[in-house]
């Protein structure tokens, strides 16, 4: 969390961002067709990449022998998708029979379109998308939605120039809103995001919230006490728990050189505190890593540990969840393994908070968010850091948006937004001001804008999300004590503002 945490991530950004989210398939020129198995004829998911719910089945085809069968849950969407070589500059249409409700195509980065229902029959989906410059590889998907029926799929098609599609042979697909959203027209503001699920509970957390992080340790910013911290910050993380001498085993206790600043603050201070906090409604997790945290969960064993022992410090002290911010590698596996047996220990009021890195979150088979999705349907909210990164691929994948501008935050958030997370499980990381990043510090009224940008379309930069996110969760910053040495300039304008958001 605090300063040089990926002293190459600026150089290599744009590189490892592109091998995350593509892999590229040859592409045919002379082909009718771009798309590997486009209708499940070998039998299974060859040419796919799909998650979990989705497979091969007989019974079910529009042509031919097999289809595509999705069964969507109340975590996953049972989506896959195929990434193709294509031309920069260049139109393609794709097109996707699809029988159900709530199906969804689409291009990664790019346009969607779906229907809310078929009627039983299968209906055709279609959408055109235009590359851009220098772009040579294209990805795209189909999905269900939360908790909707199964889905089938067949015939699917992607084409480029004198490849036209095949026509559609039924009707298009409604044109009927999802419930709570409308579609908008093509001028601004862009349309709303599909429903979302039915979010977990939050420990009475508002609908739009700011996290600060308050240092267990001593450094050039401002040392405070729990709680002294002011009441605009809704959720405070208490940086950090450390690893111990047993794989996945966490502890915590006041640092010796704080309570020494302090006048002597000890642990039962911070536990009185806490219950301090609860009794202004305020909620309090203990965060685990940063920058030089060490803490392992690479197998059962160490899973059990982790959740044994984060549960223990909830007990003692009164935490309220836990955030994970381990900048040097996590197992998405036997993390999201640890979160589920806390979460049954702790029950449907756990607060689980993330802050990856903003390379961590680049592309859905990164191992952070491979977590996130993993547990969306026990977690709270990722607050990514969108500072100390160089310049990073927007959903966009056709720039490389420079940190500390209104278009990296718009458009490295919707990566996100875009790719499995609610609008309510995604927040923006910014440092609180001078001195507490080494890059990526942006004046209050800029994360303000960003919001703005997402939940409503307004107060854009160049880079406009496709859709609107009125649920966008929030902020978070880093942190507490360095924006009371910046006269709590970023809590004073961002928390505010939060309030006005729909």
């Amino acid at each position: 969390m605090p300063l040089s945490r990926r002293a190459l991530a600026a150089s290599i950004a744009t590189v490892a961002t592109i091998g995350a989210l593509t892999v590229a398939v040859p592409l045919a020129f002379a082909a009718t067709n771009l798309l590997v198995n486009p209708g499940f004829e070998s039998g299974n998911l060859s040419g796919w990449s799909c998650e979990s719910g989705a497979s091969v089945v007989t019974g079910q085809a529009r042509t031919g022998t097999y289809a595509l069968a999705g069964v969507p849950t109340s975590s996953t969407i049972a989506k896959c998708q195929q990434s193709v070589s294509v031309q920069p500059n260049t139109a393609y249409t794709y097109t996707a029979f699809v029988r159900g409700s709530y199906v969804f195509i689409g291009v990664n980065g790019g346009s969607s379109t779906w229907t809310p229902g078929t009627g039983g029959a299968y209906a055709a989906l279609t959408l055109t998308f235009t590359t851009g410059a220098g772009v040579t590889s294209a990805t795209v998907y189909i999905h269900g939605w939360y908790a909707q029926p199964t889905f089938h799929a067949d015939d699917l098609s992607l084409s480029g120039p004198g490849t036209p599609p095949p026509p559609p042979t039924s009707a298009p697909p409604s044109s009927a809103p999802p419930p709570s959203s409308a579609p908008p027209p093509s001028s601004a503001p862009p349309p709303s995001s599909p429903p979302p699920t039915t979010q977990p509970p939050t420990g009475q957390l508002p609908r739009h919230f700011l996290t600060g992080y308050w240092h267990n340790f001593v450094n050039a910013a401002v040392e405070l006490r729990l709680r002294d911290v002011p009441s605009d910050f809704d959720l405070i993380a208490v940086a950090f728990a450390e690893a111990t001498g047993t794989p996945g085993a966490v502890t915590f206790t006041v640092d010796p050189a704080l309570s020494t600043a302090l006048g002597g603050y000890t642990n039962a201070n911070i536990t009185a505190d806490i219950a301090t906090l609860h009794s202004r409604g305020k909620r309090v997790v203990l965060s685990v890593g940063g920058e030089l945290g060490r803490v392992t969960v690479n197998d059962s064993a160490s899973a059990t540990n982790f959740s044994n022992t984060v549960f223990g410090l909830m007990q003692t002290f009164g935490f309220d969840g836990v955030d994970i911010d381990l900048e040097n590698g996590l197992n998405p596996t036997f993390m999201g393994q640890a979160l589920r047996q806390l979460r049954q220990r702790a029950g449907a009021n756990l607060i689980i908070t993330m802050a990856p890195q903003t390379i961590d979150m680049q592309s859905p088979q990164g191992s952070y968010f491979a977590l996130a999705l993993n547990i969306r349907d026990i977690l709270t909210v990722v607050h990514t850091q969108y500072y100390n990164s160089g310049s990073m691929l927007g959903c966009d994948q056709m720039f490389a948006y420079s940190q500390g501008t209104i278009n990296f935050l718009t458009a490295l958030a919707c990566i996100q937004l875009e790719n499995g997370l609610r609008p309510d499980q995604v927040a923006l990381g910014l440092p609180a001001g001078p001195g507490a990043a080494g890059g990526g510090v942006v004046a209050p009224s800029t994360v303000n804008n960003a919001l703005n940008c997402l939940a409503r379309g307004t107060n854009c930069g160049t880079f406009r999300p496709p859709r609107t996110y009125p649920a966008i969760r929030g902020a978070m910053t880093w942190s507490i004590n360095w924006d009371a040495a910046n006269g709590y300039n970023f809590s004073r304008t961002v928390r505010p503002f939060l309030n006005t958001l729909p």
